[in-house]
């Protein structure tokens, strides 16, 4: 297809992109299988609480949500979790608390809410980017109990998982990509989901600039433009 170089662009918007949390929609492999096993097997859990963590784009908000839905809970930010609010976060029996790692801003209310939730028969799912040791963490009472909670980890994807998350992105932004241009992404891109998650951002971004379809030449450029930023190849 030939290029127009003066063909005039078009403008790109945030459009909302349709991420679907269903547990139909979870992508299972062997860096994610266990703590999907883990988070499935509620209310079974060794505790009332369980630390889900993941790099960034790993699937650790999907896996809160279908386990949300299975137990009725609630989802909040760990910013949220401050002492007034703790008898209230606790009255629903369940509880999520996303990005324990970034965002907590009381431990003693978290502390708190841990010993409450418990008491009261409740359950709690925590998820985070790294293990307690590396959240900065001031009250050693708070750590000892993260410590010692059960944890599931999500490994990065091996090839295959990859692959798979880069389809269901695609499909999310309703893109139709080639086969064959999901492979060259799937070999030449750095082995993460943030990585996947960012390179499909860039190529619908460049798709609707460019008014074209996703195309390998799309794809490559896709690869070069971010490389700095999450340190994909671009090499051939």
């Amino acid at each position: 297809m030939p290029e127009f170089p003066n063909r005039p662009r078009q403008l790109a918007f945030d459009l909302p992109v349709d991420s679907r949390y269903g547990v139909e929609d979870f992508l299972i492999g062997p860096s994610n299988e266990a703590a999907y096993g883990l988070v499935e097997a509620w209310p079974a859990w060794p505790d009332a609480w369980l630390r889900l963590v993941g790099p960034e784009g790993a699937g650790k908000t999907h896996l809160a949500a279908i386990w949300a839905k299975t137990s009725h809970a609630w989802t909040v930010p760990a910013s949220e979790v401050i002492e007034d609010k703790v008898p209230h976060l606790i009255s629903g029996g369940a509880l999520v608390v996303e990005d324990c790692d970034r965002g907590l801003r009381d431990e003693a209310a978290l502390f708190h809410l841990m010993n409450a939730i418990k008491a009261r028969g409740g359950y709690l799912l925590l998820t985070a980017r790294e293990a307690p040791d590396r959240w900065g963490l001031r009250v050693p009472d708070l750590l000892s109990r993260l410590r010692l909670a059960p944890h599931a980890t999500i490994e990065p994807p091996d090839d295959t998982l990859l692959r798979a998350v880069l389809v269901k992105l695609f499909i999310d932004r309703q893109l139709v990509v080639d086969t064959g241009i999901i492979e060259m992404l799937a070999l030449r891109m750095e082995r993460s989901f943030a990585a996947a998650r960012a390179l499909v951002d860039a190529l619908d971004r460049l798709s609707l600039e460019r008014g074209r379809r996703v195309t390998r030449s799309l794809a490559s450029e896709a690869l070069a433009g971010i490389s700095a930023e999450v340190g994909l190849s671009a090499e051939e």
